[in-house]
């Protein structure tokens, strides 16, 4: 899929902020963020949409979006919740044509609403945003691994 920017990313060929990358998936900051840390968790191989997607790799999609919403609620954003959520199709606002999971960072009395301003976004600060979700992903790892470090 030469077309889709996407796949694009996934081999390199398109710039991304890239926040967690493994064989099935790879996630990068959005670069129309809804907010800071707004990060998009794609398929490596190519699905137009849900129907093409296997059901292996879009439970792989929610678990790395699990992680990366844990990681956003850490001290170097302190969100206080996040939204996970895919556009599945054209009539559910998908704007581009490759299933991706959207986590969107989320505090106490934020005002954003999805759609507003879509076109204008811009992401400030992206190489900064994106070592700071990477640390909180790190940060998980280590209270995964540390029998002393509380995690539930």
């Amino acid at each position: 899929m030469s077309e889709c920017v996407f796949c694009l990313i996934v081999a390199g060929a398109a710039p991304a902020h890239r926040v967690f990358e493994d064989d099935t998936v790879c996630a990068f900051l959005d670069i129309r963020p809804i907010a800071r840390g707004h990060t998009l968790v794609i398929p490596k191989s190519h699905a137009t949409d849900l129907s093409g997607l296997d059901a292996e790799t879009g439970a792989e999609l929610f678990r790395v979006g699990h992680r990366i919403a844990r990681a956003v609620q850490g001290p170097a954003f302190a969100a206080d919740g996040a939204n996970l959520l895919i556009n599945d199709g054209k009539a559910a606002f998908q704007t581009v044509g490759h299933v991706h999971l959207h986590v969107l960072p989320r505090t106490h009395g934020d005002k954003f609403r999805f759609a507003s301003g879509l076109v204008l976004r811009r992401s400030h600060e992206p190489e900064r945003v994106a070592a700071a979700i990477r640390s909180g992903l790190a940060a998980l790892d280590t209270a995964a691994t540390d029998p002393d470090t509380d995690t539930g």
